[in-house]
């Protein structure tokens, strides 16, 4: 059962994170570079529908394994850097949920209303958060790797 949770676990951060990772450093800016913003703008709110999808079943799969564990070993009993991550995590979630319930709804609205700066300025607050997601779920993967084992 342990390594079926971890590797639930793990799944779901590289999907998580790795996406982020991708999307932020290597589709935006290429989307930016090589796209009118009518055009990129389309292409990043079609492909963050897809990948907030996938986000969202991740999710459940980090937190079903995550809190499996911990009840496995018993909450009192876990080391002191998984309720760290445990931590982290929940306040991912929450920027996650903040990402996908209004911020992308915006985006999709003003894309679809071909209101171009609207849509950047949407666009703009996601990238943002989704920045702030990722130094974190960096930083619980730091937590994971230098504390005491999962």
């Amino acid at each position: 059962m342990r390594s079926t949770l971890l590797f639930l676990h793990l799944a779901g951060v590289i999907v998580w994170v790795g996406g982020m990772f991708f999307a932020h450093f290597c589709l935006r800016p290429v989307a930016g570079e090589m796209l009118p913003p009518f055009l990129r703008l389309q292409l990043l709110a079609g492909a963050l529908g897809r990948f907030f999808k996938i986000v969202a079943a991740a999710i459940v799969l980090i937190l079903f394994s995550g809190i499996g564990r911990m009840i496995n070993v018993g909450f009192a009993s876990a080391p002191l850097n998984w309720h760290v991550m445990m931590t982290t995590g929940l306040i991912m979630v929450v920027i996650f949920a903040v990402i996908y319930l209004r911020k992308f709804p915006n985006l999709q609205a003003r894309v679809a209303a071909e209101d171009w700066p609207a849509a950047g300025a949407a666009m703009n607050g996601i990238r943002q958060l989704v920045a702030i997601n990722l130094g974190l779920g960096v930083a619980t993967m730091a937590i994971a790797c230098f504390g005491v084992g999962f």
